[in-house]
C-alpha cells in the first residue's frame, strides 16, 4: 500500500473538529482536504454523536459524493483500522447501506468501473442475495471491458500482411492483382489482344509463429491497486486462449494466491480476490520464478505500486537474477485505461537497474508490449 499520508498537528486537529475549525486552523488543501471531504460526507449528517470518540461538526454544504466514490476515496487515503471503523460507521449508525445490504438499490445501479471497484472492496460485507446481484453486475463490467480488450489483443497478435513478398498458391481474398498482370505481362496477345494469366500470384499473410511462452501476471492486491486487479484479471482472461502460450495469474499481499485455475474466468478470479492487508512483493516474485519452466521463453509482467512493505534486498536481488536468466521481467506500476499510477519510484527506480522494464500501461499497451517480444 502507498506510504501513510503525512499531517502536521494542525492537520489533524482540524481534519478532527471539522469545518467549523476552518478559521482557527490551517486550510487543508491536497490529500488532507480529500480526507476532510470523505470525513464531513460521513459524520456531517448530523450534529455528532456522544459515543463518537471523533466527536466532529460537519459543515453545510452538500457533498457531490456517492456512496461508490466514498468508498473509493476512503480506501485510497485512509489505513485499514480506519477504513473499518468508517464502513462500520456508515451501516451501523447511519444506515449508508446501499452497496452491502440493498439488493434493491445493487439491481437498479447502473454498471459501471468506479461501482465495481466498490463492490469489490466491500464485498466481504454482503450477505448472499447481495452477493448474487454484485456477481452479476461484475459480470457485465467484465464484459464490457473483454469486448474492447479482446479487439486490442486480437490485432496484436494476429500478424499482417506483407505486399512486398507474393506466392502462388493463396486464398481468393489475398489475390494480388497487381502482381499478377505485373509479372504475365509477357504472356499478352497483341493480336486478340488478350493477357493471358498463365500463373496467379497471392499476398503471403504471416502469422507471428508463437513458440511456447510463458506469461506470468503477478498483481498486487493491495486495496491502491484495485483498478490494476480489475484489468489484471480481464487480460490475463483474453491471453488464456493465445496459441502458444501458458498464462499464470498470481495475486499477492503478504501471502500468495495462485488464480491460475480460474484466469479464464475474470468474474470468478475477481470474486476471489480479497484487497487490502500488507505487501511483500519479494515473496511474491520468488513464487513466480519457481514456476518458470524455460527462462529464456518467460515473461514476468509484475504489477504493483512498489511499496515493499518488507525488506527489499530480495526483491531487487530476485530480479537481477531473473533477468540474467533471460527471463523478462515488466514492472507495472498501473494496469488500468489511464495509465495512471501512484507508486514509489525509488525501488521502481532500483529494479530498473537491475535489468526490469518499468512502466505504467493501458491493457492494449501491454498487448502491444507482449506481442512485440514474443514475436
Amino acid at each position: 500500500m502507498p506510504e501513510t499520508i503525512t499531517l502536521t498537528p494542525a492537520e489533524r486537529w482540524r481534519l478532527l473538529l471539522g469545518e467549523a475549525a476552518e478559521t482557527g486552523l490551517a486550510r487543508l488543501d491536497g490529500e488532507a482536504a480529500a480526507m476532510d471531504r470523505a470525513l464531513s460526507w460521513l459524520y456531517g449528517r448530523d450534529g455528532g454523536d456522544p459515543r463518537d470518540t471523533l466527536d466532529r461538526q460537519g459543515g453545510n454544504e452538500p457533498s457531490a459524493l456517492s456512496v461508490p466514490d466514498w468508498i473509493n476515496d476512503i480506501h485510497t487515503l485512509f489505513p485499514q483500522e480506519t477504513i473499518e471503523r468508517l464502513e462500520r460507521d456508515a451501516i451501523e449508525r447511519y444506515g449508508i447501506d446501499e452497496i452491502v445490504t440493498n439488493p434493491e438499490v445493487l439491481a437498479r445501479a447502473t454498471p459501471n468501473p468506479a461501482l465495481l471497484e466498490a463492490v469489490l472492496r466491500t464485498k466481504h460485507l454482503m450477505n448472499p442475495e447481495v452477493l448474487a446481484l454484485a456477481r452479476a453486475l461484475v459480470a457485465q463490467v467484465v464484459k464490457d471491458i473483454m469486448e474492447k480488450l479482446a479487439k486490442q489483443i486480437e490485432r496484436s497478435f494476429s500478424g499482417v500482411k506483407h505486399r512486398q513478398r507474393v506466392v502462388p498458391t493463396g486464398a481468393a481474398s489475398q489475390f494480388a492483382a497487381g502482381e499478377t498482370l505485373r509479372r504475365n505481362l509477357r504472356h499478352f496477345d497483341p493480336a486478340s489482344r488478350r493477357l493471358i494469366l498463365a500463373r496467379p500470384w497471392f499476398h503471403h499473410n504471416t502469422r507471428r509463429r508463437l513458440e511456447r511462452w510463458q506469461i506470468i501476471l503477478l498483481v498486487d492486491q493491495s486495496g491502491s491497486m484495485v483498478s490494476s486487479v480489475i484489468h489484471s484479471a480481464v487480460t490475463a482472461s483474453c491471453l488464456w486462449g493465445l496459441p502458444g502460450v501458458k498464462t499464470h495469474l498470481i495475486a499477492f499481499d503478504t501471502e500468495i494466491v495462485d488464480l491460475t485455475d480460474h484466469a479464464d474466468d475474470p468474474v470468478e478470479t475477481l470474486m476471489k480476490v480479497q484487497l487490502g492487508g500488507g505487501t511483500h512483493i519479494g515473496k511474491a516474485l520468488a513464487y513466480a520464478a519457481e514456476q518458470i519452466e524455460v527462462p529464456t521463453r518467460a515473461i514476468i509482467v509484475l504489477v504493483t505500486d512498489f511499496y515493499e512493505g518488507m525488506a527489499e534486498y530480495q526483491l531487487v536481488t530476485l530480479t537481477a537474477a531473473l533477468v540474467a536468466q533471460g527471463t523478462k521481467v515488466l514492472g507495472l506500476a498501473a494496469l488500468n485505461d489511464r495509465a495512471e499510477a501512484d507508486f514509489d519510484r525509488r525501488l521502481a527506480e532500483k529494479l530498473a537497474d537491475a535489468g526490469a522494464h518499468i512502466a505504467a500501461m493501458t491493457p492494449g499497451q501491454l498487448a502491444n508490449w507482449l506481442a512485440e517480444k514474443l514475436g
